[in-house]
């Protein structure tokens, strides 16, 4: 078993419906950024709401020493659910959002 071709097939998997997500007010669109080679994994969401540009990042996930690390999370349920579903252990799954002492008392790996 190959656990970081897993990784990366799995996040991509997970993060790719993402990309689909249409937006009820304005002319946003969300699109993949994948770089495996550096285990890094994002959902950047851009385009116009009336007069405003809206350019941000609504998910990144990295592959760092064989965890994954979720360091931003803009959905509504939170990827990390996700992830354990499709088969990655919450041992191995870093909430980096969170404060590393808030991450100790967590369901999640702490680092």
């Amino acid at each position: 078993m190959d656990t970081v071709n897993d990784d990366r097939t799995i996040i991509r998997r997970v993060l790719r419906p993402y990309a689909d997500t249409r937006y009820a007010y304005g002319e946003i669109h969300n699109e993949t950024v994948f770089d495996d080679e550096n285990g890094r994994y994002l959902i950047m969401s851009q385009g116009r709401m009336g007069k405003k540009r809206v350019h941000g990042c609504l998910i990144h996930v990295e592959i760092i020493d064989g965890k994954i690390w979720i360091q931003r999370d803009g959905t509504e349920d939170g990827i990390a659910g996700e992830l354990l579903a499709a088969g990655i252990p919450k041992e191995r799954i870093v909430l980096g959002f969170w404060d590393p002492e808030a991450r100790k008392l967590g369901e999640f790996a702490a680092a």
